[in-house]
């Protein structure tokens, strides 16, 4: 069909080919044309209009600051015909020393902040190229790079920048493409540099060696990156992601409190809405311990202030900090560049390698330009001097001439001259007669010769031109190199924190109301049996020490409550506390719940499949699991034994499979069995029968036998007994059990019976707070069926809540 107005044909087409055609042109044209940087120069259009721009204005270092709208202005009429926002913010990221490495634009005025401020508007701020720019634009009037027409043909700009460093990885890039983003970390330019020059140096070399010299981003604000392994993927495949971490200092403060002092921060974190999210936390009780927060930074540096409570772990509330806050962030790397105009995945080597091949073309480039230059000269100095030679002849033949055309012709003519030689004759001064002049011009001569010669060389020898880029690379590193800003560090997961951790033999104690501590075992001194004992903690009234133990710092606490659940933590991570300060609420390190209390607490130091866990309910159930089944990290908690309706887990022993189990009774009974009466359960089993109880008896503390050993019988009144394990016979599992101690209202019931040996000290705790260390052989040894001696006298309406053994270091898991 003929249109009226095109004198053409209509052809039919369908809508989804002419989409798919239509968007596939649009993504390119935001690929190539706006989103993805240049591999060669590192630069989007847009930057690189902004800097050349500048450079073609004549807004260089040496010269004073011009108006940022003037430049903005500048670029958008000439290169950029896009929006003067995108221009100007552009503008003030290549100023912005805590957004870029190395700031390619020198601002004066107001260009924001890392607590997100925005720059001010373009009128009043005043921007110039940075010296380190000026280094981008070396060489370019030089034909060293190609140029392209304007969008309106009136201009003409540069495709890519000589790019004298290494800008791509040493600046960084990030952008939005269509399908598909960039996101290049910034990079040391020292370390930069030496990567390339050692593949000059070996074109051969692989990407692991490369990494020991650029060893990985390096972070205008600095901070730390956390293990290297997402940089070896970065590297080597050009998708990785990197783990950063704010620099954090714990400080004592002089009231005994402790403080997190906060110095850098991670690349690209909003410092101010990193604060509100800290506060948020706080006042939400997701993060308990936080009792002042504020903000000291100034011109100096960065300092934020974190106060914490007494009686918490600083460790700890940095830990937590660090899961819920961007104190910790990762830097999703995508090595993505344009090259030859198509983007591309890159690794490191590939990133070096091309940018070494632009630098290879830049220097022939330029060899070219200063060959052509050098030949055109030494030509006209040729000339010159034919005409110092023939001096009068020169003058005779001018003279005669009708014309400055008809003279040149002649000269031409005459002493075989080409155009320009005749020319530059003609236009000689009569200076150059002189003797002076003369030897001026012979010294030229020679000089031009040696460089032409030079240059000729440069051109046929590779070898050459990389000694050049060498060269050059070596005195950009001299003049801009600067020391590493961001630490590598060893991630968590790369090591055990305890190899950093002295191990030490350490008291835990721990209150009726959850509250947790850790004293070295030297705060207490060993006292005679009957003495009145220190005081070992602070307690409320309401609040009294419940359970004590010793173990060491390099070893897994499994805590069991008495729901049946176990969880876990490293004994460094709890908080050391003075002897009389109240400790830290566990609720702060575990997740239990609110109707849960801890009853018993394992120290372990690796979870074996030769050890097993064996356990006893106040019921008198009891249960034995392999131990290798509890290694979880799971901060809720997992099940640890499966419970009847009413019944609790009182305790829990490590054993070895075949020991031989006391429990004890509230009404002073005791059973001793062989555990391998009970066959090995799963982990969430309910367990057999251990003994059978009384009415109103309950199961109160359980122990396993060791050879040579007795057992220490302690009451709520303070007496205790040692009686031989002899006298103990063995029974079978879930019998009645033997008379062990006379519960009478003096002596009180039964609180605890510990297997002990001589040599061994035991901690006694009451209700109060007081506890008492005493040597056991300072304790009669007595019948089964007796009321033993007083171990510790009681103040009125206080009594016996726990027993603990000071375990020897043969003892020890």
């Amino acid at each position: 069909m003929e249109s009226s107005f095109t004198h053409g044909k209509i052809l039919p087409l369908g809508i989804e080919d002419e989409m798919k055609k239509s968007y596939i042109d649009y993504a390119m044209s935001v690929i190539v044309g706006r989103a993805l940087p240049d591999v060669r120069d590192g630069l989007k259009p847009v930057h690189r209009r902004i800097l050349y721009s500048m450079y073609e204005r004549g807004v260089t270092p040496d010269k004073p600051h011009k108006k940022s709208a003037r430049i903005v202005g500048d670029v958008l009429g000439k290169y950029h015909p896009h929006g003067d926002t995108a221009v100007y913010d552009s503008v003030v990221r290549m100023a912005q020393d805590f957004s870029i490495r190395y700031p390619l634009i020198d601002g004066h005025g107001n260009f924001g902040s890392i607590d997100g401020d925005s720059a001010a508007a373009m009128r009043y701020t005043e921007v110039r190229l940075s010296k380190f720019a000026m280094e981008m634009m070396s060489d370019i009037n030089k034909e060293t790079v190609d140029f392209s027409p304007n969008y309106d043909g009136t201009e003409e700009e540069p495709v890519v920048l000589p790019s004298r460093v290494p800008n791509l990885l040493v600046n960084g890039s990030s952008g939005i493409a269509v399908g598909m983003a960039t996101n290049i970390p910034p990079h040391n330019l020292g370390e930069v540099i030496d990567g390339v020059i050692k593949l000059i140096e070996d074109p051969e070399v692989d990407i692991s060696h490369l990494m020991t010299i650029i060893k990985g981003p390096d972070f205008p604000t600095g901070a730390l990156i956390m293990g290297r392994d997402g940089i070896r993927e970065a590297y080597a495949t050009g998708r990785g992601s990197v783990k950063m971490r704010a620099r954090a200092n714990i400080e004592q403060m002089n009231n005994g409190k402790q403080r997190i002092i906060v110095t850098e921060i991670p690349y690209q974190v909003n410092k101010a809405r990193l604060i509100e999210k800290i506060a948020e936390l706080v006042r939400d009780k997701k993060v308990d311990g936080i009792v002042d927060l504020r903000d000291e930074s100034d011109r100096t540096g960065m300092r934020i202030v974190i106060e914490l409570r007494r009686d918490v772990n600083a460790r700890v509330i940095l830990n937590q900090l660090y899961k819920h806050t961007q104190l910790q962030d990762t830097f999703g790397v995508i090595t993505l560049a344009l090259v030859d105009g198509q983007p591309r995945i890159l690794n490191l080597k590939q990133v070096l390698n091309h940018y070494l091949e632009h630098q290879k073309d830049v220097i022939v480039r330029r060899t070219r330009f200063d060959l052509a230059k050098a030949e055109a000269r030494a030509h006209i100095v040729e000339g010159l001097k034919i005409a110092l030679d023939h001096i009068d002849a020169v003058i005779s033949t001018i003279r005669e001439s009708k014309n400055t055309e008809i003279a040149r012709e002649r000269l031409m003519e005459r002493f075989g001259l080409s155009d320009k030689q005749a020319q530059a004759i003609l236009e000689m001064r009569f200076r150059a007669l002189t003797g002076l002049e003369r030897q001026k011009l012979d010294d030229e001569y020679r000089d031009l010769i040696k460089t032409i010669a030079y240059l000729t060389d440069v051109l046929k020898n590779e070898k050459l031109v990389l000694h050049i880029i060498k060269q050059e690379l070596l005195a950009m590193r001299d003049k801009y190199g600067d020391p590493r800003r961001t630490q590598i560090v060893k991630d968590d997961s790369d090591f055990n924190e305890e190899d950093l951790i002295a191990e030490e033999d350490m008291v835990i104690t721990i209150t009726n109301n959850g509250y947790i501590k850790r004293l070295n075992t030297n705060t207490y001194r060993s006292q005679k049996r009957g003495g009145r004992g220190i005081t070992a903690m602070a307690t409320k009234e309401e609040d009294f020490v419940e359970h004590l133990f010793i173990t060491t710092t390099h070893h897994y606490l499994m805590f069991f409550t008495n729901k049946g659940k176990t969880y876990r933590l490293k004994v460094h991570e709890i908080p050391e506390a003075g002897r009389t300060a109240k400790g830290t609420a566990l609720v702060n390190l575990l997740y239990i719940s609110g109707e849960e209390t801890v009853n018993t607490v394992i120290p372990v130091k690796e979870y074996s499949e030769d050890l097993f866990l064996f356990m006893a309910t106040r019921k008198g159930i009891v249960k034995k699991s392999v131990l290798s089944e509890y290694d979880s990290s799971r901060k809720d908690g997992i099940i640890a034994i499966s419970l009847d309706e009413n019944d609790e887990l009182i305790g829990v022993k490590l054993t070895g499979g075949a020991e031989e189990i006391i429990l004890g009774t509230r009404n002073g009974k005791a059973i001793r069995f062989s555990e391998e009466e009970v066959r090995g359960m799963g982990r969430t089993a309910r367990g057999v029968k251990g003994i059978n109880l009384d009415e109103e008896d309950w199961v109160v503390s359980m122990d396993s036998v060791t050879e040579g050993g007795e057992l220490m019988v302690i009451s709520e009144n303070g007496f205790g007994k040692r009686t031989l394990l002899d006298e103990y016979g063995r029974q079978s599992r879930g019998g009645k059990g033997l008379l062990t101690m006379k519960v009478i209202p003096k002596i009180g019931q039964m609180v605890a019976i510990k297997v002990v040996k001589p040599g061994d000290e035991l901690m006694i705790i009451t209700k109060e707070g007081i506890i008492i260390r005493i040597n056991v052989e300072d304790t009669s040894v007595m019948g089964r069926n007796t009321q033993g001696v007083t171990l510790m006298r009681l103040q009125p309406n206080d009594h016996v809540v726990a027993v603990a053994k000071v375990v020897s270091k043969d003892d020890e898991v």
